[in-house]
């Protein structure tokens, strides 16, 4: 697995689903700051009411589907989200089918967010519990306080880039604000 952090303002995200699933990934895509797509011929109320505007009250046609760049499909039986996601695939589009890794060009990690600090565990599909236990220890590990510490460093680069600080001397100054948080 090659991990990868996905900027959703520079790419066409869509998600493609029915219920619980394709709800909680829709969650999960816009506390990462996307503002998906949503196709579905049988939203549950719940989906419906998140998606709001996004939604779409159908699935997509093959010509739809290469609008996008990535494409998360849960709760389609597995033959629909197969016939999607080879379609998608056609139009040069990564797929991810929720639980379903041999359908899947990237899977979706278990992500604890700290403000800008982004940390993720996953598994490769083998295991989402398991990548669920890990971002539990990476949670008591990393504790709220690294958001405003991560601002207060990500400040001082700016300044200290602005005055042609080198790579050594943005290093330190990192590691000295992080000790000065009591992080490290």
């Amino acid at each position: 697995m090659i991990p990868l952090y996905l900027d959703p303002a520079r790419a066409r995200i869509a998600l493609i689903g029915r219920g619980t699933l394709a709800l909680r990934r829709l969650q999960w895509l816009i506390g990462g700051g996307a503002a998906p797509d949503v196709w579905s011929d049988a939203p549950s109320l719940e989906l419906e009411q998140a998606a709001g505007a996004a939604l779409r009250h159908t699935l997509p046609e093959r010509r739809a589907l290469s609008a996008y760049q990535a494409i998360w499909i849960a709760d389609l039986p597995r033959d629909e989200a197969d016939v999607i996601a080879s379609q998608a695939r056609e139009g040069n589009v990564l797929v991810n089918v929720e639980d379903v890794p041999a359908l899947c060009d990237f899977h979706t990690p278990a992500v604890l967010r700290r403000g800008k600090l982004v940390l993720s565990a996953g598994t490769g599909g083998a295991s989402p519990a398991v990548a669920r236990a890990a971002r539990e220890r990476l949670e008591a590990a990393f504790p709220e306080a690294w958001a405003p510490a991560l601002d207060a460093i990500a400040a001082s680069r700016a300044n200290l880039r602005a005055e042609g600080a080198n790579f050594d001397a943005l290093v330190d100054d990192a590691r000295t604000r992080l000790a000065q948080h009591g992080l490290i």
